[in-house]
């Protein structure tokens, strides 16, 4: 606290000795000595271990790379499993699937379709005009009006 005021007598004394029309020296610039000096920072009292840093971080990576490889291994025995089942169900399916002979169409007799029993559709005009509430607005439309 004590810098702080010695800053703030060398700024008041020091303005009495400036240019009658209220202007610092130097084109605007105010000189080193008007300007208040800040108190130094205080210094961190932890001590940082960087040895002990470096063991726990390396601790760590070795446990986010054996996270990351039981998480591939996983996936990799999922794969090969659904891979598995899918391989099963096919050969299950292979067996009980019964070939069927599809049935010959008869050629001694002619095809003739009858007719359909719905009302033919009745054709209407296309509307080409726009209704008015679904036009595109613009702002120079309605500055103008």
């Amino acid at each position: 606290m004590e810098p702080l005021k010695e800053a703030r007598n060398r700024v008041e004394g020091s303005s009495s000795s400036d240019n009658s029309n209220g202007r610092t020296s130097g084109g605007g610039r105010r000189s080193p000595t008007n300007c208040l000096i800040k108190p130094p920072v205080k210094k961190n009292t932890i001590p940082i271990d960087l040895k002990l840093r470096a063991v726990e971080r390396a601790r760590f990576a070795h446990q986010v790379a054996e996270k990351r490889r039981l998480i591939k291994q996983y996936k990799m025995e999922r794969e090969r499993q659904q891979k598995l089942e899918e391989e099963e169900e096919i050969k299950r399916l292979r067996k009980e699937l019964i070939p069927k002979a599809q049935l010959m169409p008869y050629f001694d007799r002619p095809f003739v379709p009858r007719r359909s029993e719905k009302q033919p559709t009745v054709p209407r005009e296309p509307k080409f005009c726009i209704p008015r509430h679904k036009t595109i607005k613009c702002c120079r439309c309605h500055a103008m009006t």
